[in-house]
Formats: structure tokens, sequence, C-alpha cells
């Protein structure tokens, strides 16, 4: 079979290079970090069939500007004359439609669907990773939001996604060793759960036990191509070539691709996350927030709080309002859990690829017949990981995809 170079070692670089060695390609991963400190790492470990729902949708707009004026909000873009922010504000006003939210349903449900069935498969074959299908919990304080949530399930139900209305005395029962202040919540039973990082390193294992080469350290800095095809890739002063070559660098995609003549229109959407230890184990089924927009996740003896998607270039500055937002809203909901304020250094952020429509983007590159894209997850990349890394395996080996991509083409 062919050999093949992905540039990326985060969840779909990683989960690419799975698939395509079980089809008997040869694979090297290219990463310019350690492969065990990226996006995948630090997120809630929440795989969500219920997030059909992309982040151009109704509402988002108006939503967006009054958060825009909040130091603690969930949601913020950096105003700027970017070339790049304006033409992608541009396509997300555009998207930001019921007609696109219909349109993007069944596909986003498809591809989270195959996801959440090709996990259950990995617990299988790789170490232990905390698996759990206990669904999520959408706790809601207010009359809008419960209106809001019911919408969502009206439409969920629809797609044949499995969801619940429940009270604030249901909810006890669901999470009894807690104190809870909220009208109630949806019960997403279609969700899912895992710890990131025990994933992260039983698949990294895996990969190097059956002979994928997996190398760190200079990140690609050239790209050599003829009018159709990618020649070379360059790190340093090393040279690497192959049959195939994939693009899974999540928020540096666009820069990688532009190397290759290619172009990608994505923004950087940063998220925090930190952990606390919870020995009580108090917290047993997953929460979302939805006023405030944070993600709660019980992993192990601890439980991992996150939140905010904040656009702007990639930086290494930690907005501690931001923090301070996502530890200021967990006691409304729960009273019982008061997280105090991180040190920065137990802070860990990670950059979201946000496409314009809030689709993926994974296929074939227009100008390079021999380059696979797949990148623009945002906060759904570990959700949507596995299902991109089989569809990246198909397209490379000619075959027929196990779910329509045509929505989530590079040139849409």
């Amino acid at each position: 079979m062919s050999k093949v170079i992905i540039i990326g070692a985060g969840i779909v670089g990683l989960s690419s290079a799975y698939y395509l060695q079980k089809k008997g390609h040869k694979v090297t991963i290219l990463d310019k970090e350690d492969a065990l400190d990226n996006c995948s790492y630090g997120n809630a470990g929440m795989i969500v069939p219920s997030h059909f729902v992309p982040l151009a949708a109704p509402g988002m707009i108006k939503q967006g500007i009054r958060w825009m004026f909040n130091s603690k909000s969930p949601f913020y873009v950096r105003p700027s004359l970017d070339s790049n922010l304006i033409n992608w504000g541009l396509k997300f006003v555009r998207h930001a439609t019921t007609k696109h939210l219909d349109k993007s349903a069944i596909p986003l449900r498809d591809l989270s669907l195959l996801s959440k069935s090709l996990y259950d498969e990995l617990a299988k074959e790789l170490d232990y990773f905390e698996l759990n299908h206990k669904g999520i919990l959408a706790f809601y304080k207010t009359e809008k939001a419960a209106e809001e949530e019911a919408h969502l399930v009206d439409k969920a139900l629809e797609l044949g996604l499995e969801m619940t209305i429940l009270d604030a005395d249901e909810c006890k029962k669901l999470q009894p060793d807690l104190k809870l202040d909220v009208l109630g919540a949806v019960h997403y039973r279609c969700d899912a759960h895992l710890y990131p990082s025990k994933l992260m390193n039983a698949l990294y294992k895996y990969l190097l036990q059956v002979g994928v080469e997996i190398v760190k350290g200079p990140e690609v800095d050239r790209i050599e191509t003829d009018n159709k095809r990618i020649l070379k890739v360059f790190t340093g002063n090393q040279v690497w070539e192959a049959d195939h070559y994939v693009i899974a660098t999540g928020s540096w995609s666009p820069a990688v691709a532009k190397m290759a003549g290619e172009k990608v229109l994505l923004m950087p959407g940063k998220g925090y996350s930190f952990m606390e230890p919870e020995p009580q184990q108090r917290l047993t089924v997953p929460a979302l927030l939805c006023e405030a927009r944070v993600a709660i996740t019980p992993m192990n003896d601890s439980i991992r709080y996150g939140g905010t998607m904040e656009l702007d270039k990639i930086n290494t500055k930690v907005n501690m309002n931001r923090v301070k937002g996502i530890v200021d809203a967990v006691p409304n909901y729960f009273p019982d859990l008061k997280p105090s304020m991180p040190l920065l250094k137990d802070i860990w952020y990670g950059f979201r690829p946000a496409s314009p429509d809030g689709l993926p983007y994974i296929g074939k590159s227009v100008k390079k017949n021999n380059l696979v894209i797949a990148t623009g997850h945002g906060m759904m990349g570990l959700s949507l990981g596995p299902a991109t890394g089989l569809l990246v395996s198909q397209i490379i080996s000619d075959e027929q995809p196990e779910i329509g991509i045509l929505p989530f083409v590079v040139s849409r």
C-alpha cells in the first residue's frame, strides 16, 4: 500500500493514522511539538451527538455582540482589521440562519454517531480511557434557556437522538450527592464522555506498537509542490516524501495549507480549562451550564472545568477574567462546588479551529490531488476525531466513505 505523511498529532491526526495503518498504509506523523501536549488533551472529554447545531446558528450574531462587552463572557471576538477575521466574519454572518442550521443538522448528527460507535470499538482494543455512556446533563436556571432547550429536544427527537427534559426533582435523582440550584435540565442521553489524556496516551502507545512513526520536533516550514501534487515536506533540515499527505493541524492548518497552495478559512477559538481534586466523586454525570456555557466533567478523582470561545490570533496570553467567569458560574448551579481560582501554571488553554459555517473540513484538496485536509472541528474535535480519521483513511484508499462527505468538502 502507499506511504502517508500526516501533519499534526492531535486526535484527528492520530485517528487518521489508526485507520490508515489498519488498511495497510505505511504512516508517519509529523508534529511541531510534543504530541502529548496539544488541544486534544485539555478538553472536556465529551462525545456529543447532541451538538448538531453549528456555531453559525440563528441568534449568535446578536448574542455575540452582547458578550463582547462582558470581560467574563463565554464567547468573544477580538475586534481587528485582520483580513482573515473579516472574511471569516462575513461568511459566519451569511451562515447564521435557520436554513443553514437545518441543512447542517443531519451531516453533523451522522458524523457524531459514527464517531460514537467507533469509540466503542476503540475501547475494546486500546488501554482503558474511561469511556462512559451516562449522557450529559444540560442545566438551566431561566425560562428562556428552558425554552431554547425544549426546541433543541424537539429537533433532536426528529433526528432520532435520545433526549429527555427533566424538572429540578428529576435532576436531583440523577445527581443525588450535590445540591442543585436549577430550574431543570435536558438529559442528552445520546452523549458520552471519556478521559482525554488517557485516550490520547492509549492511542499514541498503540500506534507506536504497530509501527507508525511519530516524529516530534521542528515544525513543517516548507512544502514543495508541482501543479497538482505535493512532492516533499521539509522540517528544518529533514526532507519527507510520501504518496499522500494529510493536514490535521487544527488551528495551524491555514498556515500549513498555504505552503501547499491551498486556502483553508479558520479562526482559532481559545478555550480554557483547569482541574480540581474531587475524591468524594460527587459529580457522576457530566454537566453543561447552559446560560454560562461552562462544561464540567468528572475525570478519575478530579473534576475538569472548562469553557469560553475567544476568537483571536494564536497567542500565549491567558485572560484571567475569562477563567474567573468559569469559576464564578459553577456555584450558581452547584452550590456545593466552589472551585478556587487556579494559578496561572494550572490553567490549560487550547485553540479550537472554528470554520465560518461551523462544519469541519474533511476531504481532498482542491489544488493538490495527493493532499487530504481534516480540520475545522471547532469545539468538537475530540468528539468527531475517530469518524474523521476513518473518512480520511477511506478517501486515501479510494473507498466509498462511510457517510456522505459533500457537506464537509474544503471548497464549499
